[in-house]
């Protein structure tokens, strides 16, 4: 099968959607089909591109039996709604331009955001004859009418290409139950709606303590209780509630909180941490594999946190790491959200409301004087039974050849 992948985030980029698309395409690759994927520069979650990849319109490499073909997208700095649909019409052109020189595939496989790669990937499925499924990471429209980012008629823009994507895709795939609800809710037919869930990374479940001691001492931590969030900072975190708990327990000098990472919110955060003088709070950049480990072995708790909007609209890759990791989780989210449905499931730490700086460190208190060991023991269960990459990346591989042998039955 040949697999042409449209993404604008990808290898090396290691959170988000780079990282999804990257073992997906690799697990494609290893499995003897052929791969291209289309895609930007890495840029995210600095919104920076590293200097060995700055300046360049494209390029071409191969990582892993996947050939990976780069195109110019416009990169801003700082982040706003306008330059934001920029940055996105610059990529779905450029990589529109770069896919419909390659050779026929098989199958297409879309993944939004940007929901404008619906454009090329209608074009190029009615080009080549072929399907395209299309991957819903983000329900974008939904976000930014919730987050109120963009102006009203803009957002009715978003919903109209939303409701095309949907109509001309083979399949729509999307992360967990409760998207898929809401895609169905759009009026997409439930047999046309998939799950593709992510996967855990199995390598995670054998952390070491002498890990966690040596990340300490790399980064002077001494004992101190470290309760961390690592990943994107970005509006959708709402990590206010993370600064406010450090203020209300800026007396407790045995704990220490962790933002570690980058996004367009970062220094926003960094900024009122020290209006606030937060001598307990940490900020680190984003880690290397072996910093990483580190981290999530020193950890005492993780957090994941989101506004009070955020609710259907997008699923936060992390709580799969925190999971495997048998890392004990406080989510500070919407309690109707997947994230906590997915906690109460798995009985792997507590659920507190978005935006509640007083119910997230009393979870904290609470959380520290239970037998975290037990706690970690249910993370890894959960994670293993639900999200296996033998299941998770089988399911994918199966679904996306399902999708090709029946346009290709189609046209014979």
């Amino acid at each position: 099968m040949r697999v042409l992948i449209l993404s604008i985030n990808y290898w090396p980029e290691v959170t988000g959607i780079g990282a999804f698309t990257t073992y997906r395409a690799e697990h494609l690759a290893a499995a003897g089909h052929h791969v291209v994927v289309c895609t930007t520069f890495p840029y995210y979650p600095e919104w920076k591109v590293p200097p060995e990849y700055a300046g360049k319109l494209a390029s071409s490499e191969t990582r892993n039996g996947v050939r990976i073909v780069r195109s110019y997208a416009y990169i801003p700095n700082p982040v706003t709604s306008p330059r934001r649909i920029l940055h996105e019409a610059s990529f779905i052109a450029s990589s529109a331009i770069r896919a419909v020189v390659r050779k026929r595939p098989d199958v297409l496989l879309v993944v939004s955001p940007p929901l404008g790669l619906a454009l090329p990937a209608i074009l190029l499925s009615r080009l080549w004859r072929i399907p395209y499924v299309f991957d819903v990471e983000d329900l974008q429209p939904d976000t930014a009418g919730e987050l109120g980012m963009l102006p009203r008629r803009t957002v009715g823009l978003l919903y109209r290409l939303e409701r095309a994507a949907y109509r001309y895709a083979r399949l729509v795939a999307t992360l967990t139950p409760s998207m898929k609800r809401r895609i169905v809710e759009k009026g997409v037919s439930e047999e046309k709606v998939e799950l593709l869930e992510p996967r855990m990374d199995d390598s995670l479940i054998d952390l070491l303590p002498q890990e966690g001691s040596d990340f300490r001492q790399r980064y002077n931590l001494g004992e101190k209780f470290l309760v961390t969030h690592s990943g994107n900072m970005g509006v959708k975190q709402g990590l206010d509630v993370m600064l406010d708990a450090a203020a209300l327990s800026r007396s407790d000098d045995s704990m220490r909180f962790l933002f570690v990472g980058d996004g367009s919110d970062r220094e926003r955060i960094q900024r009122r941490a020290a209006e606030l003088e937060l001598d307990n709070v940490r900020f680190l950049p984003l880690l290397g594999q072996e910093d990483f480990r580190g981290l999530l072995a020193a950890s005492g708790i993780c957090l994941v946190t989101q506004q009070q909007s955020v609710s259907e609209v997008a699923f936060p890759s992390k709580i799969v790491t925190y999971l495997a990791a048998g890392r004990p989780i406080i989510a500070s989210v919407n309690p109707e959200c997947e994230v906590a449905r997915i906690m109460r499931e798995a009985k792997a730490g507590k659920v507190v409301a978005a935006e509640d700086p007083k119910a997230l460190l009393a979870a904290i208190d609470e959380l520290r004087g239970e037998d975290l060991d037990a706690v970690g023991q249910r993370a890894r269960g959960y994670a293993s039974e639900r999200w296996s990459p033998v299941r998770v990346l089988g399911h994918l591989e199966r679904s996306l050849m399902a999708a090709a042998g029946s346009a290709m039955g189609s046209l014979a």
